[in-house]
């Protein structure tokens, strides 16, 4: 299985009998315009723990804001203290804390009780619940999985999003850089037009990130030549510029200030979201929200000028993205053969035209769907670990790169770098350090990207500094994930290696419980589907035989004390379901029956 799981919009493929198939969710059909919302919701209404990606996700945080959670991307493998962290938590509808070592936890408040859930956990929900819906397609148990990550994530954002993998039951064969599983898309696609070397630009701006990744493509090899890209830059960065300008135009109208008002910051984001998209395709659009805020109607329009206007600084750091990865290729802008648009950001026309300008009026590649060609990419990497697909994909040979130079601390913070950005990996590299004190007992190692990172080297033999020496190795994976060990060879034996857990990761221990956690999740998710099945069947009658209630030939024929008696029927019943949604499944089951008995016992079979 492939999965896109921490995006905006989450997406997942099959690569079965030689084809990549996109799994459908049962909340959106074929029907569906794009791929699934990435939201979760904690509700105390009618979900409990319930963990779903729906395609209405956006639309719940009117009514569920303070419980909606989103942009699990931005916060995983980061710290509390971390500027986008800070940032973000002035905009986001839900409330972070800071938690051990640093870790930012998001908080929900379930029947009065305090919980607090780390973007690891609340990722493995979405994962979860996406592997859900591939065992139901493929009617097995999925256990494996490659997952595609943004190409900018550092160690500590791929450890945890494999962390998150861990705790949904899933081993994660590979962790795929986003921008190579589209050019894996294409490469399949226009496969039988590619001859000799095709020069490519991956140009993906989805939700939440950025990524620009520079390759050479031949029929049976995919070669990542400079990735670069922004963790924290996308279409979520453009609704939040709407949705400060709107607020202002609000407090500046009507004298009210809804900055600290999550509810209607959560309605504002998803008008202004749905104001954004509709602006792709017309040059003009308006904003209305009833009862925004302290009973005031809000109603605004916004030109798709305004909108450029109001993100032309985002738009002009993607483009000198652009030209940094070009640099560090040391590519000309001629060299490209095709710039491909991945992510649904992509759509934006001033993106588009910016990006066509920056490369002289080149036509830009549109023939892959830019919601799902990840997905796709990720579908056929696994057929082809797995050994299970056909020839075309057997023989496909992917080479990427680092795209964050890495090395070790030295004495005055001068910083000697082992693996330089754009390095092919997988990737090992060894450096003597030697001891720079007399009878120096140990000695450590800071990794130059990190914060808290340490490996260290106990028992050193004591002598003069400077005689003494340990190699320090670095080695990253075909995943893109580090791995740490150093060794004193003067007495020739391996001492061994401490690598300090970095303090935002989870332990073990931790893994383990969120692991359990999963699992009672799971069985109230259980519950909770026939409790909403059975409450859903109980709306539906109570909606149909109001509507039956309406009918002249049915009320023509029956009697005033008849006709009370179906009115205050139908309206007891729908009082009962507002007022007991968190009714358990017999309950609403027996009051259904009772319903439906009474009806048609006491008025004649009209209801039959």
């Amino acid at each position: 299985m492939a999965e896109e799981p921490l995006s905006q919009r989450s997406a997942q493929e099959v690569h079965q009998e030689g084809l990549a198939e996109l799994v459908e969710h049962e909340e959106e059909p074929q029907s569906r315009p794009e791929s699934d919302p990435g939201y979760l919701q904690k509700t105390e209404n009618l979900r409990k723990h319930y963990r779903g990606i729906q395609g209405s996700g956006r639309a719940h945080i009117l009514s569920f804001v303070v419980w909606t959670l989103a942009d699990a991307k931005r916060l995983i493998g980061r710290r509390y203290g971390d500027a986008t962290v800070q940032g973000d938590m002035k905009v986001w509808p839900f409330k972070i804390i800071q938690g051990k070592g640093g870790k930012p936890m998001i908080v929900v408040t379930y029947k009065g009780v305090e919980k607090h859930f780390a973007a690891e956990e609340i990722s493995s929900m979405v994962l979860s619940k996406m592997k859900e819906v591939a065992n139901a397609y493929l009617n097995t148990d999925v256990k494996t999985a490659v997952i595609t990550v943004p190409a900018y994530f550092d160690d500590s954002q791929r450890q945890a999003t494999k962390d998150a993998a861990s705790i949904a039951g899933l081993r994660v064969l590979r962790m795929l850089n986003e921008p190579t599983a589209a050019a894996i898309a294409y490469g399949l696609d226009q496969k039988a037009s590619i001859i000799g070397e095709v020069n490519v630009l991956i140009f993906d701006l989805g939700g939440g990130t950025f990524d620009v990744s520079l390759l050479t493509i031949e029929k049976e090899s995919i070669k990542v030549k400079v990735s670069g890209g922004d963790t924290h830059l996308g279409g979520e960065d453009f609704d939040n510029r709407m949705v400060e300008y709107f607020a202002a135009e609000f407090n500046r109208k009507y004298r009210k200030d809804i900055s600290k008002n999550p509810r209607a910051l959560g309605r504002l984001r998803v008008a202004s979201e749905r104001a954004k998209r509709i602006l792709s395709s017309t040059t003009q659009t308006s904003v209305e929200i009833d009862c925004l805020y302290d009973g005031v109607d809000f109603s605004s329009k916004i030109t798709r000028a305004k909108f450029e206007e109001l993100n032309m600084d985002f738009f002009n750091k993607c483009m000198e993205v652009v030209a940094r990865c070009l640099d560090d290729a040391k590519w000309e802008k001629s060299k490209v053969d095709e710039v491909v648009l991945v992510g649904g950001s992509t759509r934006i026309p001033k993106v588009q035209r910016m990006l066509q300008d920056f490369f002289d009026g080149k036509d830009l590649c549109k023939k892959i769907n830019p919601d799902e060609a990840v997905a796709y990419g990720a579908a056929v990497l696994a057929a082809n670990i797995s050994g299970k697909g056909n020839q075309m994909v057997k023989d496909l040979m992917l080479f990427d790169v680092t795209p964050l130079s890495l090395g070790v601390e030295s004495h005055g913070d001068y910083i000697d770098v082992l693996i330089p950005r754009n390095t092919p990996i997988p990737v090992t590299k060894f450096q003597p350090r030697v001891t720079v004190t007399d009878n120096q007992s140990s000695m450590l190692f800071k990794k130059s990207t990190d914060r808290q990172h340490f490996a260290s080297l106990n028992n050193v033999p004591l002598a003069p500094r400077g005689v003494t020496f340990a190699y320090i190795c670095f080695s990253i994976d075909a995943s893109g994930i580090l791995q740490v060990s150093a060794k004193e060879p003067t007495t020739g034996q391996s001492n061994s290696i401490t690598i300090t857990n970095d303090q935002e990761r989870l332990t073990k221990k931790e893994i383990e419980k969120m692991l359990e956690d999963a699992e009672n999740y799971k069985y109230e998710d259980e519950e909770y589907k026939k409790k909403a099945e059975a409450y859903n069947a109980f709306e539906e009658c109570v909606y149909v035989m109001k509507t039956k209630s309406k009918d002249p030939n049915i009320r023509g024929n029956l009697s005033w004390e008849d006709l009370k008696k179906m009115d205050d029927a139908v309206d007891d019943a729908m009082q009962w379901l507002e007022v007991n949604k968190l009714a358990d499944t017999n309950e609403i089951a027996n009051k259904k029956e009772e319903l439906v008995k009474y009806l048609c016992n006491s008025i004649a079979g009209w209801f039959m």
